[in-house]
């Protein structure tokens, strides 16, 4: 499938809350920084696939972040050019953090106030996806409180056994609508998901 038909089989309404996961293991745990893991992303060749992260990454209007992720962008995107730096530093983005004193990247802002309400405060205003990036402790946090829209998980065909899953804390059985399920030359699968209703 091309990039431009995966990007339309994960349609959304205006100003959805889609929590994005480049990297998850076929059990269901995220790619940790520096771990064999990373490695093996790091290592695959798949044009198909870049196309179509990159291609998704251009529907944010907003991205949102915790305060490690947002450290760790911030340090690595500013000065460089490319279709996913460009994507980065031209979007404002909201980092959600008690302790951070200030957002020094252009375009950024520190969120200080209530998780649901700031999340409410952002779908209210303008047009596009509000893009989560995670990591880990926000994205646990806006799934545990129903604050996301749309799942898209980027599954690696690789087991690991052990490690942190965006879905830990959840207590309730939650059913979700598989909107579309893309696989890719390398064997990554493209999977979307709406938590309480199909896409349309």
């Amino acid at each position: 499938m091309a990039a431009a038909e995966v990007v339309e089989s994960g349609k959304v309404g205006m100003r959805a809350v889609v929590l994005q996961q480049y990297a998850v293991s076929l059990d269901g745990f995220s790619c940790a920084d520096d771990s064999e893991f990373q490695s093996f992303v790091f290592a695959l060749d798949d044009p198909a696939l870049d196309e179509a992260f990159i291609d998704l990454l251009g529907r944010a209007s907003t991205h949102v972040m915790g305060r490690v992720a947002y450290e760790g962008m911030s340090r690595h995107f500013p000065g460089l050019a490319g279709p996913v730096a460009d994507a980065m530093n031209a979007v404002p983005k909201v980092v959600f953090s008690k302790s951070l004193a200030s957002a020094d990247w252009p375009d950024s802002r520190v969120a200080r106030g209530d998780l649901a309400e700031e999340i409410g405060a952002l779908k209210s205003e303008g047009d596009g996806e509000i893009l989560a990036h995670g990591g880990y402790r926000l994205a646990q946090s806006l799934v545990r409180q129903g604050l996301v829209d749309v799942i898209r998980l980027f599954v690696f065909p690789v087991a690991l056994g052990h490690g942190t899953s965006i879905f830990a804390g959840v207590d309730r059985l939650t059913p979700y609508h598989l909107a579309s399920s893309t696989p890719f030359p390398s064997g990554v699968v493209l999977q979307v998901l709406s938590r309480d209703r199909p896409l349309d």
